[in-house]
Formats: C-alpha cells, sequence, structure tokens
C-alpha cells in the first residue's frame, strides 16, 4: 500500500513539474517574442532615420546641382549671345558695305 501511495504521489509530483515546465517555457516563448518584436521595431525606426537622412543629403547635393547647372547655362546663355553680337554687327557691317557699293 505504502509503495502505490508513493508512487501515485510520485505521479503527481511529476505531473506538476510537467506543467510548470510548459508555463515556464512559455512565458520564456512569449518574452523571447517580446523582445524580438521590439528590436524590430527599434530596427525599422534606425531605417527610417537612416532612409530620411539619406533623402535629406541627396536633396541638399541635387539643389547644388541644380544651381551648377544654372550658373553653367546663363555662362554659356551669355556667351552665345556675346558671339551672335559680334557676328551680327559684323554681317550688317558687311551688308552696308556691299550696299554702299
Amino acid at each position: 500500500m505504502e509503495l502505490i501511495k508513493r508512487i501515485k504521489e510520485a505521479e503527481t509530483e511529476a505531473k506538476q513539474i510537467v506543467e510548470q515546465a510548459k508555463a515556464e517555457s512559455a512565458k520564456l516563448i512569449e518574452e523571447a517574442k517580446q523582445k524580438e518584436a521590439q528590436e524590430l521595431e527599434g530596427a525599422e525606426e534606425e531605417r527610417k532615420k537612416a532612409i530620411e537622412t539619406a533623402v535629406a543629403q541627396a536633396e541638399e547635393v541635387g539643389k547644388g546641382e541644380v544651381e551648377k547647372l544654372k550658373t553653367q547655362g546663363a555662362e554659356q546663355r551669355q556667351e552665345t549671345e556675346a558671339k551672335a553680337r559680334a557676328n551680327m554687327t559684323s554681317a550688317v557691317n558687311k551688308v552696308m558695305g556691299q550696299l554702299g557699293n
């Protein structure tokens, strides 16, 4: 009788140990999931900040290039206009010279 009683107590104790282990492992799994979710959220925030920084830098570089191209375009237009005026003056003088002859 005593042996049967001990076996039943051992079974009950074993069941409690198994249930406790299940509860602890479920808790650990949930904690790991929460930690992973927090890390993913942090990584996502860092990614967004990095993208925003890169976009801002690209915009600044783009603005600088646009200003440089505007300046170059204005210089080329002035040079072209000066050449055209010089050619026009020369052409007018030739025409006037030919009309005078």
